[in-house]
């Protein structure tokens, strides 16, 4: 049994980490759009009436937000995979606490990224390449849960230590 949930979370393990990095990418090219395109404020502008402190230029209101946050489960959901492999590779229940943590971090981020998704798609007026980037968003936030739980049901439990007494 154990084996064949392997199988599944290098499966899941694959697929999430090629769409945590296709998110960061797509969010790297976000955060590089509202730099080139933001407010220029010089030493004789003012700032515009309508200011937000994260400012997107592509999108509504909800797009900094959930750009930022879609930004940082990327970062730390690649950082799930690699730990991931790890524990993958080894497959004990050593290397399964530092997957299972940075697994459940990258899928909380993911999903508090789904719910700036789900803000922004509501408030409409998004860019094409936001679409793609809240898709994969919110079938990451199944995936994730998902390979999490296949990691987590294909433990075999804590590994008894022996040690040694002491002699006096």
């Amino acid at each position: 049994m154990a084996q064949n949930l392997k199988a599944v979370a290098m499966l899941l393990l694959m697929l999430n980490l090629c769409m945590y990095i296709i998110l960061a990418i797509i969010g790297g090219w976000a955060v590089n759009v509202s730099i080139d395109r933001g407010f220029i404020v010089g030493p004789g502008l003012q700032l515009p009436a309508h200011f937000h402190p994260i400012f997107f230029p592509i999108g509504n209101w909800a797009t900094g937000f959930f750009v930022v946050f879609s930004l940082l489960a990327g970062v730390v959901g690649i950082a799930s995979g690699f730990v991931g492999f790890t524990h993958i590779r080894h497959w004990n229940y050593s290397s399964l606490q530092p997957a299972a943590v940075t697994g459940l971090f990258a899928w909380a981020l993911t999903v508090l990224a789904m719910g700036l998704a789900c803000q922004e798609i509501s408030l409409d007026r998004r860019n094409a390449k936001l679409g793609t980037m809240e898709a994969f968003t919110i079938v990451l936030t199944a995936t994730q849960l998902f390979y999490v739980f296949a990691i987590h049901a294909g433990s075999r439990g804590p590994v008894l230590v022996e040690r040694p007494h002491a002699v006096i």
